[in-house]
């Protein structure tokens, strides 16, 4: 019998999407029940020191206000440090809101004011009196980069890399530099929490990680896990913000045990940068290389920033060991602790940093090689993992620098800069490596089917709009043999089968094959019910002999074979069965596991102003089996906007004098809009893969940004013969 298998790798529709399109889906800020009470934060003026007084009298005065909670007058809370530590906590001491009066950044809050409604909260808000304490506050990377400490190297060095770096042919050696930038989902931080009774607590809350959140609650506030349930069936964007709890769900507990009451807390749009931020980050790299391109030796330095009270660090410096050949590679990554608040992992972290520094170097060694930036990477094409010296479990990146070229037209570029133009626009071309962890995580799925041919299949897991919904409910479909409108899909539910947080790629791959567990689960049993049957066609078959397709147990020897799913639950007397699994992934380290694209841009300059705009971006992506055409298709469109904001746009810019993040809103922090987004070609490339798990799952979710900002930039360079290194890439840094 062939492969069943129908919903599966199809262009399907969002089962989420009439929900969200009609106002239906409900966000964190927008459950109400009767007698709610709004809080709003204030935030520190000084970026280090401490408080000296707080005066809330004036606040408490306003008609309205209910309280105004400060580390003097708050509910209990932990003492102990680690009982602020959530799931992907960094090394170090978490950030504890109004546990004393330290200031450790700008912006940090230091009172919750609480009223009847938001607008009196927020004025009275403006009423607190603080003063402070201040002390000398450092901020600026650049001025502190020489106080960086060194991290434990990532990887084993390869060879003598400063030795093969100084003896080549050619070389290459540059810094790159990406500044901060900040995730600016459109969904603001909020939290709603609803006061049960009993001092028990309903959490909705922003997050991508339900079970992480309410674990870090009990950690906070001594609660046991049956006393708080955290909700999030919908967020609204959330590019890695979201997978540690923020403040603000801390405060609105904090509030709802202070007056027994529900809670709302939803932060402003300035008070989110306080947040979390991708570091900014300085890359060194050295590469060396023969005459014909062959790489000898590659450094990788990178310099980032932290926090003073945590150690947040992710991997800018070995990625070059997945893509190319190179038997001398020294990698180190250091820290510089500053006064600003802990960073946090942006979509693709680590590898959309350091990533942009590598493509951008291997161009820059491309031309002082003479060579074609394509055929460079050609010649350095690695076909095992440089760094532990593995195998991958598949890469069909050679296959995606075909495919992208011939899509795009790369046989036509001049080589030569400022060679190609277009009426009074120079015209460059530009291209890329991507390349990302294909990662996979415990998880757990429980499907519930009931007689009537409808099945429910829950899990704890996150949809921050990457289309979970959709692929949970097709993966389901199929194993089960049910049309696709017969499965409904609960998610985002602490109180569901256990997910870990919604990142890294990973939740695709890991929640569909603990649905292809349970969903298994559920087939042997309506066997065991089939077979009971009179006369049953079935008898004596095995488990492994039979599929569930059309509402059906078939044999795959001999489809006539079959008894309906209803037909054997109603003959059994059973009007429900529930099958829950969950699956681990072990790895053995026997292979590498990766994801794969290839880049290519043109952009256009405007000789006398230097405004780039991008003409078209060709993005060839090899990631494994995709579930679906449609939703993975938005994924690297959304991800290839992101790279065009961070070559062209996003910059958040601190004044140094304050300690203080000034372009903290979404009119001044620029983002691409239509008008910066040219044609955007995305392409999947086959690519089967059996040994990354059993479905040939690797996800797309951080992929289609990695390499992209290089791409623009190198492509930025053969138009204007400028290289930028800095990026964003502004017409200022183009006419220097």
């Amino acid at each position: 019998m062939t492969d069943r298998s129908h919903y599966i790798g199809t262009a399907t529709s969002r089962v989420d999407g009439l929900a969200k399109v009609t106002g239906t889906a409900k966000y964190a800020g927008e459950f109400n029940v009767d007698g709610l009470a709004y809080g709003s934060v204030v935030a520190s003026s000084i970026a280090k020191g401490r408080i000296r007084r707080i005066d809330a009298s004036e606040a408490l005065q306003v008609d309205g206000v209910i309280d105004v909670l400060t580390h003097e007058n708050r509910p209990p809370m932990a003492k102990s440090s680690h009982a602020y530590k959530d799931d992907v906590a960094p090394e170090g001491s978490p950030f504890r809101p109004l546990y004393d009066g330290r200031i450790a950044f700008s912006r940090q809050p230091v009172a919750l004011v609480l009223a009847e409604e938001w607008e009196i909260a927020r004025f009275a808000g403006s009423l607190v009196r603080v003063e402070y304490e201040a002390e000398k506050h450092a901020t600026d990377l650049l001025r502190q980069r020489e106080e960086a400490q060194a991290l434990p190297p990532a990887t084993k060095p390869r060879g003598n890399a400063d030795k093969a770096l100084a003896g080549a042919e050619v070389r290459h050696d540059g810094e790159y530099y990406i500044p901060i930038e900040h995730h600016n989902p459109m969904e603001l931080f909020a939290s709603t929490v609803i006061w049960e009774g009993g001092g028990k607590l309903t959490v909705h809350d922003k997050t991508q990680g339900v079970q992480n959140v309410q674990r870090y609650l009990c950690g906070v506030f001594g609660m046991k896990p049956g006393d708080v349930r955290v909700v999030s069936p919908f967020v609204g964007g959330a590019f890695g913000s979201g997978l540690r709890p923020q403040y603000q769900v801390v405060l609105a507990v904090l509030a709802a045990r202070a007056l027994k009451r529900s809670v709302r807390l939803v932060l402003t749009r300035e008070q989110m940068y306080a947040l979390c931020y991708r570091p900014g980050t300085i890359e060194r790299l050295g590469l060396g290389a023969k005459a014909d391109g062959t790489l000898k030796a590659i450094t990788h330095e990178a310099i980032a920033m932290t926090s003073r009270h945590e150690e947040f660090s992710r991997n800018d410096t070995t990625w070059s060991g997945a893509l190319y050949a190179c038997a001398n590679a020294k990698y180190v990554h250091k820290l510089v602790q500053l006064d600003l608040p802990t960073p946090s992992d942006m979509r693709a972290p680590g590898a959309a940093t350091g990533v942009y520094a590598l493509e951008c170097a291997m161009d820059e060694l491309a031309v002082a090689l003479n060579i074609d930036p394509l055929e460079l990477r050609y010649r350095a094409y690695s076909e095992r993992d440089q760094n532990e010296d593995l195998p991958y479990t598949s890469k069909a990146l050679r296959e995606c620098y075909q495919k992208g070229a011939e899509a795009f037209g790369w046989a036509r570029r001049n080589p030569l800069p400022r060679s190609m133009r277009d009426g009074s626009d120079l015209v460059g071309w530009g291209m890329a490596t991507g390349v990302w962890e294909a990662l996979q995580m415990e998880t757990a799925a429980r499907i519930a089917l009931t007689a009537n041919g409808h099945a429910e299949v829950s899990c704890a897991t996150s949809d921050i709009g990457t289309g979970t919904y959709t692929i949970m409910a097709q993966v389901a479909a199929d194993r089960l043999g049910l049309p696709l409108d017969n499965v409904s899909i609960k998610l985002g539910d602490s109180s569901l089968p256990q997910s870990p947080v919604e990142g890294g790629s990973w939740t695709a791959a890991s929640v569909s094959h603990a649905i292809v567990a349970a969903a298994d689960a559920v087939r042997k049993e309506l066997l065991r019910l089939a077979k009971k049957m009179p006369h049953s066609p079935l008898a004596g078959a095995r488990p492994e002999d039979v599929a569930l397709s059309d509402g059906k147990v078939v044999s795959k020897e001999d489809a006539s074979r079959a008894v309906s799913i209803t037909e054997a639950m109603r003959h059994a007397g059973v009007d429900r069965i529930e099958q829950e699994k969950s699956t681990d992934f072990k790895d053995e380290g026997s292979h590498a596991r990766n994801t794969h694209s290839a880049v290519f841009v043109e952009v256009k300059v405007d000789e006398q102003l230097g405004v780039v705009r991008i003409a078209r971006i060709v993005s060839a992506v090899a990631a494994g089996r995709i579930l679906n055409t449609k939703t993975a298709r938005s994924q690297i469109l959304g991800a290839v906007v992101g790279g065009i904001g961070m070559a062209l746009h996003e910059e958040t810019l601190v004044d140094h004098k304050l300690g203080r993040f000034m372009n903290a809103d979404i009119a001044e922090y620029h983002v691409p809009v239509n008008a910066d987004v040219g044609a955007i070609e995305v392409m999947f490339v086959e690519e089967p893969d059996d040994l990354v798990n059993p479905l040939g799952i690797k996800g797309v979710g951080e992929i289609g940004i990695v390499g992209v900002a290089a791409a623009i930039a190198n492509a930025i360079y053969h138009a204007t013969a400028t290289r930028v290194r800095d990026l964003p890439i502004t017409l200022d840094k183009l006419q220097r």
